[in-house]
């Protein structure tokens, strides 16, 4: 074990605390003394273990991506380093409890010096906003005066014009110069909580506190908050919040019942289940600056065959004079597999033809998907004559399509859509290529600059391409979903590309490209479908719901644009 005295060590940091009581002000993290010596003290205890064997796995991870090592040299030497990290595993066993013991001192002082230090950075640093404000007070109040006489004294027209826009300009100056005062004392107390946070850190050897962790995140947005950029932000969901409120109260005033009720709650997540999957879809789309018109297309071609290969008994549909069609002969297993798949493959098929002309010959996908909509509409009710298909067997409609019953709370019987469960799967799965992959990361960095992402290595075609390959997988999935809603047939899913375009909008996926995350088309989808339901709750006409639909749509694009002008 590693000669250092912690009873010693114990001592000195008690009688430091001692002094910080009495004391008035106090050195920053770095500079305190007795913080350096606890410091030096902990890092004599974990240079030859625990940070010995951080230190040596990294060696490790290094050599196996080494190229440059031959399979024996690489062998030799992660068997050389394994040797050296058992040898600094029995030193961090034996320095184990000193450090612990020396950890939990220190924090103690870390913690008391945090507070006596930050308590000394606000007073000074707002001492200082004091200062500004009081200065641009009076600032302001002299141009005001200055200028006042100035325009007073003005013969023409244009001299007052003129004099009134250096006005304009000098107290725009003056207000820039006491807010950027303003904001670098703020970042100066913002900087004093996050280095008492990262001075614990490194304490603990790196490890994190969740409660640390939170107010340090709470800090960082109150010190940065703007009002004008928080209403720009979040002045949409405002105002889809105070619409879901005058919603719920007025439902029972009107007659409706209560709107806000599980079995409601669970209803709106069934109807958002399938929608998911066409949002996840067309988010990738969006977030490269693009769209897709096909989707409703899509919906309908895979519930169609959907539809024809689950019917129970022979159905009356003929596709281009084939027919009619009977599958119940077949395992009903090999029928379901064979169902999603073919409505995977050709949802894949058309959203791959649209994205080739996205992808080789730069042709907006506005106009390659609105093409691949019309021959999808075209080939569906020129091969079906528009008859719908019909129900699909009851038995495996109930297994994937059905209810769980939870049973009866306060009087109502309650029963968990099973449908949620696929859109789950799906957001995950979203969510892991769009942030866990190179692919998502490829996907970033061409919606965000195509040319720079060229240019740095990634294929702008693969890419693209790529991103309608995974569309048609979440269309086709979706599309097979669907008809374990409903009857399909080639009018199924008409409109639904608007609400999936919408929800992803809504959810802060940016129509500029490049920004955007998918729990946010993951959210967007539920509080578009939610505004439908309150708004069939309420029995509002269907044709007064599209204009509700319209002012949304328009109001988040608006306020994406302004946004992104402003980063501009």
């Amino acid at each position: 074990m590693t000669d250092i005295n912690i009873e010693e060590l114990k001592k000195l940091a008690g009688e430091k605390l001692e002094e910080l009581k009495s004391v008035e002000t106090v050195a920053s993290f770095s500079e305190d003394e007795t913080l350096k010596t606890l410091h030096a003290a902990l890092d004599t205890l974990r240079n030859e273990g625990v940070n010995k064997v951080i230190e040596l796995k990294q060696k490790i991870t290094s050599a196996k991506k080494n190229k440059m090592l031959s399979s024996e040299e690489r062998a030799s030497f992660i068997a050389e380093q394994n040797s050296l990290i058992e040898k600094a595993n029995v030193i961090a066993r034996q320095n184990e409890a000193a450090d612990k013991e020396l950890s939990a001192v220190t924090l103690v002082y870390a913690n008391a010096l945090a507070e006596k230090y930050i308590a000394q950075v606000n007073a000074e640093e707002d001492a200082k906003i004091a200062e500004a404000k009081k200065e641009h007070a009076d600032n302001e109040a002299k141009i005001k005066a200055d200028f006042g006489a100035r325009i007073a004294s003005c013969k023409t027209e244009q001299e007052k014009n003129t004099a009134a826009y250096e006005l304009k300009s000098a107290l725009f100056d003056a207000k820039n110069h006491a807010q950027t005062i303003i904001d670098r004392c703020k970042d100066a107390k913002k900087q004093a909580f996050t280095d008492h946070v990262q001075e614990n850190r490194a304490i603990r050897n790196g490890k994190t506190s969740f409660k640390e962790d939170i107010a340090l995140s709470f800090k960082n947005y109150i010190y940065s908050f703007k009002l004008s950029k928080f209403l720009l932000e979040n002045g949409l969901y405002l105002a889809i919040a105070l619409f879901f409120i005058v919603c719920i109260i007025y439902a029972p005033l009107h007659g409706s019942g209560n709107l806000l009720t599980l079995p409601n709650i669970l209803t709106i997540l069934e109807q958002s289940s399938t929608r998911m999957f066409y949002a996840l879809g067309v988010a990738g789309l969006i977030l490269i600056a693009g769209t897709d018109l096909s989707v409703g297309r899509m919906v309908a071609m895979g519930s169609v065959i959907t539809g024809l290969i689950l019917h129970p008994g022979t159905n009356i549909v003929k596709v281009f004079g084939l027919g009619p069609w009977n599958f119940t002969s077949y395992p009903m297993a090999g029928r379901l597999g064979l169902a999603l798949v073919l409505s995977i493959v050709l949802c894949v098929a058309f959203s791959v033809f649209a994205g080739f002309f996205t992808a080789k010959l730069k042709i907006h996908p506005f106009i390659s998907t609105l093409a691949t909509q019309l021959i999808i509409y075209g080939l569906l009710f020129f091969g079906t004559d528009g008859t719908p298909v019909g129900g699909i067997d009851p038995s495996v409609k109930d297994l994937i399509g059905g209810r769980w019953v939870l049973g009866f709370i306060n009087g109502e019987l309650i029963t968990i859509p099973k449908l949620i469960i696929p859109a789950i799967i799906a957001v995950i799965v979203a969510w892991f290529i769009w942030n866990k992959t190179t692919f998502g990361k490829n996907m970033y960095a061409v919606g965000g600059n195509a040319e720079a992402a060229a240019v740095s290595g990634i294929s702008v075609f693969k890419t693209t391409l790529l991103i309608f390959v995974m569309a048609g997988i979440f269309y086709g999935c979706g599309a097979f979903l669907e008809a374990f809603r409903a009857n399909a047939s080639a009018g199924t899913g008409q409109g639904y590309e608007m609400d999936a375009i919408a929800a992803c909008v809504v959810g802060g996926i940016s129509f500029n490209g490049g920004i955007g995350k998918i729990g946010g088309a993951a959210i967007g989808v539920i509080i578009f479908t939610s505004l439908t339901y309150c708004l069939t709750f309420l029995q509002i006409d269907t044709n007064l719901q599209f204009i509700f639909k319209g002012l949304i749509i328009i109001a988040a694009v608006a306020l994406d644009s302004v946004k992104y002008l402003k980063r501009k």
